[in-house]
């Protein structure tokens, strides 16, 4: 079995921080979401991945390599054009063959991993594709399944205006190689794209099986900030803590605090789950629960509190405490010394500044 990660997407919603980063390599508890779904497939016996690649392409592969430190190997399928993700799945059909293989979208993040849903397909080889699915409260967001009396998927609905079901399809999905054959058979959306629902909806139709897989826990597409800082919160904590940084005596660590190597924390409350990156320092500095520092930042004189922050950062003497924010990469916010007293900013297209 093969694994599949489509990585093509330029991550607009992400808007600025995605202008100068691949969106699947924003990092959750300091570390990318590309690597974590890396792992996830790795976790579940499957060593051959391919990960089709879009504009970001040359970033992905920098940060990737060749999967020796995963212990996998890597191989990377350009995408012409983002023509949907029944069209990436298209591309990779050279590199998948005959074989059967889970699909794994590279921004999205799932408690649990995807080792049972691996297993549970291939104990199964009488269906040709198997459709991941959870339980939301806002249907008409999602695409959506509705199961027939035997237990198959029956069919697909996009953004629902009524509710017909309530479980939505997660971005993780297995196939045999009649999805290929599917992918040829439907024609493009009013988006001009290929769509991996109509796709499936063409294997249902056409007499294949296509069975779901319930996801119970928590699932999370990271393409917005707030579901950014969420994912960050999950991962948190699920995280195993460790001190392997530097704590003075006039700091309080809780026992839910990860402190990574190189980091040192000075004169500063860290309450977890919370993570402090390698080489970091921490300066008379509060940091509260569901926070990640980054590597190489420093955080002196302030507080922040349920936020990213991404490497080579500098918060230093900020009055206010710094609350549900994503602060990118080469950062630096101050006071600035001279009178009167104002806010000074440089900020990117499509930033958002919340002031109290």
């Amino acid at each position: 079995m093969k694994g599949l990660i489509l990585s093509g997407g330029k991550g607009t919603r992400l808007y600025p921080l995605t202008y100068t980063r691949a969106k699947q390599l924003m990092p959750v508890a300091n570390k990318p979401v590309l690597f974590r779904v890396i792992e996830a497939i790795r976790d579940a016996g499957i060593s051959e991945i391919g990960i089709i690649l879009g504009d970001t392409g040359p970033e992905l592969r920098e940060a990737v390599g060749n999967g020796d430190r995963w212990g996998v190997r890597i191989t990377y399928i350009p995408q012409s054009a983002p023509l949907g993700l029944a069209h990436a799945v298209k591309t990779a059909q050279p590199f998948i063959g005959e074989d059967r293989f889970v699909t794994f979208l590279g921004d999205n993040v799932i408690q649990g991993g995807i080792s049972s849903l691996i297993s549970d397909f291939a104990n199964h080889t009488e269906w040709s594709s198997q459709i991941v699915l959870t339980k939301v409260e806002n249907p008409q967001q999602y695409g959506v399944a509705i199961l027939g009396e035997d237990g198959r998927i029956s069919q697909l609905v996009e953004k629902p205006k009524q509710y017909i079901s309530d479980l939505a399809l997660v971005g993780v999905y297995m196939f045999d190689h009649h999805i290929f054959e599917a992918a040829d058979a439907i024609k493009p959306s009013w988006r001009n794209e290929l769509e991996i629902t109509d796709a499936i909806q063409w294997l249902v139709e056409n007499g294949f099986n296509v069975y779901p897989h319930v996801h119970k826990g928590w699932w999370i597409d990271t393409g917005k900030p707030n579901d950014m800082l969420r994912a960050n919160s999950y991962v948190l904590e699920e995280l195993t803590p460790a001190l392997r940084g530097t704590i003075d005596d006039k700091s309080s660590v809780d026992a839910r605090v990860t402190v990574e190597a190189g980091a040192e924390i000075i004169n500063s409350v860290i309450r977890g789950p919370a993570i402090i990156g390698e080489h970091t320092r921490i300066v008379n500095s509060y940091v509260g629960p569901f926070t990640s520092i980054y590597h190489h930042c420093t955080i002196e004189n302030c507080e922040i509190e349920y936020s990213i922050v991404l490497e080579n950062s500098t918060v230093r003497d900020v009055d206010a405490r710094i609350l549900d924010s994503l602060i990118g990469r080469n950062v630096e916010i101050g006071r600035a010394p001279a009178r009167p007293k104002a806010l000074k900013l440089t900020l990117a297209d499509n930033s958002k500044l919340g002031i109290q």
